[in-house]
């Protein structure tokens, strides 16, 4: 009987950059680049279509990689996007210092090859747009801050002038974008419901809703344990030999974990189950930060399970 052996899997990194692309192949060590454009896209997913990769691996950085990662994912290529924080601590640890963009492509090679982070499904485009618009209007909401905070601190009437104008500008450009994004949940039944489910919990307003919606379609898709790892939220370990670190949260996504943190300040006022939670906490002799960081814990369960049975808030 003849012995066939396994090929064994592949790994692809790839450095996006805004107009090229550095691609690194493992276990081969192959180097390619190909330009951020339709036919350099094109080219990539033939090449890799040839390889069957395990896993494509890029940094979810700048924007640049949204196009990328749609179209190998179009092209039922095992993609994903993942925090550029993990790769920049996955490179430390390995001692790669050095920093080109063929290099980059390389480490984030080695991260997909030894970490082999799980996959995700793929937003698709309707998602994407909400979360384009999310992400703009956030943009828009710091810009009116930063102005404000400028105009405070202006004294000459002409700057004061043309602080006023812009600042008219921005708030008539975020009643454009939430305009859009009414739009957008409107011309999506399933999102019109999603946003009756978590509004229907106090202390979760339409900005949380919809910033859940666009920055986090995994909820109700995962268990609680990976949904809090998702966003940041799980409490990490610091112990070393007999020292016993306070236990942090880090990583994940800002974004939801800066809503999230604004609905569990809410809450603990006017949501009954977390206002309870929260006060028991307090009594206990928690620290406030630990106390609405447990909070926020709790109601990213809440709605992940609200999410997963599809049932509106109730509170007995």
């Amino acid at each position: 009987m003849e012995h066939t052996s396994s090929l064994p899997d592949v790994f692809v990194g790839i450095d996006v950059a805004k107009k090229q692309l550095d691609v690194h192949i493992l276990p081969t060590g192959t180097r390619m680049t190909v330009a951020r454009d339709a036919g350099g896209l094109d080219q990539l997913v033939t090449q890799l279509r040839e390889l069957s990769p395990r896993l494509v691996v890029l940094e979810a950085t700048g924007g640049f990689e949204a196009i990328v990662t749609a179209t190998l994912g179009g092209a039922e290529l095992p993609v994903l996007a993942v925090n550029p924080r993990q790769i920049r601590d996955f490179a430390r640890a390995c001692g790669r210092l050095a920093k080109t963009d063929a290099l980059d492509a390389e480490v984030i090679a080695l991260f997909a090859e030894r970490i082999r982070p799980a996959l995700r499904p793929l937003p698709d485009e309707a998602t994407r747009l909400l979360g384009e618009l999310a992400a703009r209007r956030r943009q828009i909401v710091e810009m009116i801050t930063a102005e404000t905070h400028r105009r405070r601190a202006a004294s000459a009437k002409r700057v004061q002038k043309r602080l006023d104008a812009h600042m008219a500008w921005l708030q008539k450009e975020l009643s454009s974008l939430e305009t859009d994004i009414d739009d957008a949940i409107r011309e999506s039944p399933l999102w019109c419901e999603d946003q009756a489910l978590l509004t229907s919990v106090p202390g979760i307003g339409k900005v949380v809703a919809r910033t859940l919606l666009a920055e986090l379609p995994e909820l109700g898709h995962l268990d609680r344990r990976a949904m809090a790892a998702l966003v940041g939220i799980a409490p990490m370990n610091r112990d070393s030999g007999q020292f016993r670190g306070k236990r942090t949260i880090r990583g994940g996504r800002g974004t939801v974990r800066a809503a999230l943190y604004m609905a569990a300040w809410v809450g603990v006022r006017f949501n009954p189950v977390l206002k309870e939670f929260y006060q028991r906490l307090i009594a206990a002799g928690k620290p406030r930060k630990v106390a609405i960081v447990a909070c926020m814990h709790k109601l990213l369960t809440v709605l992940n399970a609200m999410m997963k049975s599809r049932t509106t808030w109730k509170h007995a």
